[in-house]
């Protein structure tokens, strides 16, 4: 009788360790590609911060200081003079505020066509030296009292022969001012002397005749 061969079938791995397997390598795989975006959207390191932040940048860096000191200054116009003018001229800054509208209104004017000549032009820029200065606490006042009606004086005569009395006036008032207003004195002299003013620029900023 012949000898039958008979081989031990072989056991096959269970299902279940087969599943294990894949989901291990599934997890090492969406492991690694998790940590590969994490790594690419991660942002940078913000860039130094300076001492000097936007918040304290100076916007008239870089300008002169007369183009500064115009940046800086209130609406330029007649009515915000005679505003000031009624403003209480005990205040420290009552004259250099009044001072620096007047200034810019004159500036203003001197551009304009009908006023425009060697003389505007360059009591113009004697206002412009001479008021410019005007954030300075410690610097006078009077030499952008007198260079403002010098100023006033070369309009007149360019174009408003009537305002030649009241300019006069003006220019002997600014010679005795101060630019102080620490006495009742000084106060009512640069009130009147604003009001006065702001007559005579409400007429150079009407058209000559």
């Amino acid at each position: 009788m012949a000898d039958i061969n008979i081989q031990r079938k072989k056991s096959s791995p269970s299902p279940w360790l087969l599943i294990l397997l894949a989901l291990l390598v599934l997890g090492a795989i969406a492991w690694f590609l998790l940590r590969k975006d994490a790594s690419e959207q991660t942002p940078g390191a913000p860039p130094e911060t300076t001492a000097s932040t936007t918040s304290a940048v100076d916007p008239a860096a870089g300008l002169s200081a007369a183009d500064s000191m115009m940046l800086e200054a209130p609406t330029a116009t007649p009515e915000a003079l005679a505003a000031a003018t009624q403003r209480d001229p005990a205040n420290p800054d009552y004259a250099r505020n009044g001072l620096r509208i007047l200034s810019g209104v004159l500036v203003d004017l001197a551009d304009r066509a009908d006023l425009r000549d060697a003389d505007v032009s360059e009591k113009r820029d004697v206002l412009t030296s001479a008021t410019a200065r005007l954030d300075d606490s410690t610097a006078s006042l009077r030499p952008g009292f007198v260079a403002a009606t010098g100023l006033m004086q070369a309009m007149q005569q360019k174009a408003y022969p009537a305002l030649e009395p009241a300019v006069g006036d003006l220019l002997d008032r600014a010679a005795q001012l101060s630019g102080r207003s620490s006495t009742p004195e000084d106060q009512q002299q640069l009130r009147e002397f604003f009001s006065r003013a702001t007559d005579v620029v409400r007429t150079l900023n009407e058209p000559s005749k």
